[in-house]
């Protein structure tokens, strides 16, 4: 697939999915939670975000890094599974993104849609991308704009509303 993003999740030799979420607490999920769609990752490396802005701390920001030795594999089944995870039983915004993307002042901007592959937003179905053209296409920057609107919703939410979704 030479238009796909394979070469991307392997720049570090393992094929490594990075998944972010927000709003899922600060406490990573056991390795055990990212055996899905068929596949176990070779290393679950998951990092609790330092120094967010105060309305993210309070909601919680955890990185997973989901390391697969195995280079060839199909990992766009597996990204959408990691995403629905990692969404479960909160109300949360995740997303798949490239390693670099991250920064506090750019989740799921316009500046980064093109390095998000993959985002969940609690109670919907995970959308994942494989296609590096149409990671730069303006429908995706739409697409992620929207995942956008929820996640600042969720930052603006009231915080005994947010812990009482986060509980449910």
């Amino acid at each position: 697939m030479a238009d796909g993003i394979e070469e991307f999740l392997c720049w570090r030799g393992p094929a490594s999915v990075d998944v972010f979420v927000l709003g899922a607490g600060n406490t990573p999920l056991p390795n055990e939670s990212f055996r899905l769609a068929g596949l176990v990752p070779d290393a679950v490396l998951p990092y609790v975000l330092l120094e967010p802005p105060e309305d993210i701390e309070r909601l919680g920001l955890v990185s997973y890094d989901l390391d697969f030795d195995d280079t060839s594999l199909d990992l766009r089944a597996y990204t959408r599974a990691a995403l629905r995870r990692v969404c479960e039983g909160s109300r949360a915004v995740a997303w798949a993104a490239f390693e670099g993307s991250f920064h506090y002042d750019e989740l799921l901007t316009d500046q980064v849609a093109h390095q998000v592959y993959g985002y969940c937003v609690s109670g919907t179905e995970p959308v994942v991308e494989w296609d590096r053209a149409a990671l730069r296409s303006e429908e995706w920057r739409h697409r992620i704009a929207g995942a956008r609107t929820a996640l600042d919703a969720l930052r603006s939410a009231p915080e005994d509303r947010a812990h009482q979704q986060e509980s449910a």
